[in-house]
């Protein structure tokens, strides 16, 4: 799909990655694990709270709830649980768009940062609210992912009702997706890596990729996040996207910070990206420069053609939310001019512009 007016900045990124790494290379060597200077004998940076763009009512939920004393974890679910039983949001949870057989499947995963404990759900169906059961999984298990009928047994094992999420709305687009199946879907023919035309990765008008992912320091100083979706409309069933895979979907350290992301979860899942994040903001990347090689990373691993544009260039987007210890926070996107996401501190919440690579008019 062409993308008219794009300007690249991959050589600012490429630049600017070249010279921290020159410096790591020509300095002492480095302690696997060291934390940054920044973050050393850091003082409570809370509250501060994170959320991608259609997380306005989370944001202020989870801030409310922070400010009255409550855990990071809490916040957030508590904040994404309003997306999550909202039927006009079609991208999570109740009112989610289905599968490729009209069937809600939901993901979702959550991590808490005083623990390092991490809990997970994918391809649940029925149960409404994902992200309580990731958390259940978390506080009431041994184990960090639980998926389909067995994630569902567990939610009804701790009272969650099972309910037909499909709202009207959705089977609606779902129909009419339906009704003009063509070669454009994620089924693909045997091709080569430089074939294109192969299936597509982006059909606004038809296919949406939509998440919700919020991350939160609390008053203590700890942090939490959790990503909660519907996943990619009329997806082949039982797909699983980035969303509740620790490490891809969102990743939280309490010496260092958090992140998560939106977007194309395959790319996601293949690199990574939000632990990367942390990772980065570990060595000293701030928020942004560090989301910002993130997308870097997953543009350089962009290598079919049907994955990307006239110029080689990914031909979709990811999106990526963080913040560090310290309370600053940043985000970036492969794709962007005008993107935002939302964050909140003591003096209330606010929007801020993702940083991209390339500029999409």
């Amino acid at each position: 799909m062409s993308h008219p007016e794009r300007n690249s900045r991959r050589d600012f990124i490429l630049k600017s990655t070249a010279v921290g790494l020159a410096a790591t290379l020509g300095g002492a060597p480095r302690v696997v694990g060291a934390v940054a200077d920044q973050f050393k004998a850091k003082k409570p940076a809370g509250p501060v709270v994170i959320c991608s763009r259609n997380g306005e009512r989370a944001i202020v939920k989870a801030l409310e709830i922070i400010q009255s004393g409550g855990d990071a974890l809490e916040a957030v679910v508590a904040g994404v649980n309003l997306v999550e039983e909202d039927p006009n949001d079609t991208s999570v949870g109740y009112g989610g768009l289905p599968n490729a057989l009209g069937v809600v499947q939901l993901d979702s995963a959550v991590m808490h940062g005083p623990t390092a404990r991490a809990g997970s759900v994918a391809c649940i169906e029925g149960i409404m609210y994902p992200s309580k059961v990731a958390k259940l999984v978390l506080e009431r298990t041994d184990h960090v992912n639980l998926v389909a009928q067995g994630a569902q047994d567990f939610a009804v094992m701790h009272g969650f009702p099972v309910e037909d999420l499909l709202t009207d709305r959705a089977r609606e687009r779902w129909v009419r997706w339906r009704e003009n199946l063509s070669n454009q879907d994620d089924y693909l023919p045997a091709h080569e890596a430089d074939e294109k035309g192969i299936g597509s990765v982006y059909q606004p008008e038809a296919r949406t990729w939509g998440t919700i992912h919020c991350s939160a320091i609390d008053l203590a100083g700890n942090i939490s996040s959790v990503t909660t979706t519907s996943g990619l409309a009329f997806k082949i069933p039982g797909r699983v996207g980035d969303s509740p895979i620790i490490g891809a979907g969102l990743y939280c350290d309490n010496e260092v910070g958090a992140a998560g992301s939106t977007g194309r979860g395959e790319a996601n899942l293949e690199s990574l990206a939000s632990f990367l994040i942390v990772e980065r903001m570990r060595e000293g990347d701030s928020p942004q420069d560090a989301c910002l090689f993130a997308c870097q990373r997953i543009a350089d691993h962009t290598k079919l053609a049907r994955l990307q544009d006239e110029n080689g260039r990914p031909d979709f987007n990811v999106k990526f939310y963080a913040l560090n210890a310290a309370g600053e926070v940043g985000g970036g996107e492969i794709w962007g001019g005008n993107g935002t996401f939302r964050a909140a501190n003591s003096e209330g919440s606010y929007l801020v512009d993702l940083a991209y690579l390339y500029k999409s008019e």
